[in-house]
């Protein structure tokens, strides 16, 4: 099944750039998950059974770097293409 994924990272951090682009960096190592960056977010899609793994592992790694973070997250079931 394929899903699209909606996520912002919030670190509660006056220096809350460096926490954002290092997550950016780090999905984008993941070649099997298709990417998108806009201003506001990162659009992510792919198999589900690929993409959230990849979330669980880049969600965890922040919270273990940054002291106080909030994550948005949208999942679409069947997205259009």
């Amino acid at each position: 099944m394929k899903v699209a994924v909606d996520i912002s990272l919030y670190p509660l951090d006056a220096d809350f750039i460096p926490p954002i682009k290092n997550i950016i960096k780090r999905l984008a190592e993941h070649s099997d998950v298709e990417i998108e960056y806009n201003r506001m977010s990162t659009q992510l899609r792919g198999e589900y059974d690929v993409v959230m793994p990849v979330l669980m592992r880049e969600i965890r790694t922040t919270f273990e770097d940054v002291p106080k973070a909030v994550f948005t997250i949208k999942i679409l079931n069947n997205p259009v293409n």
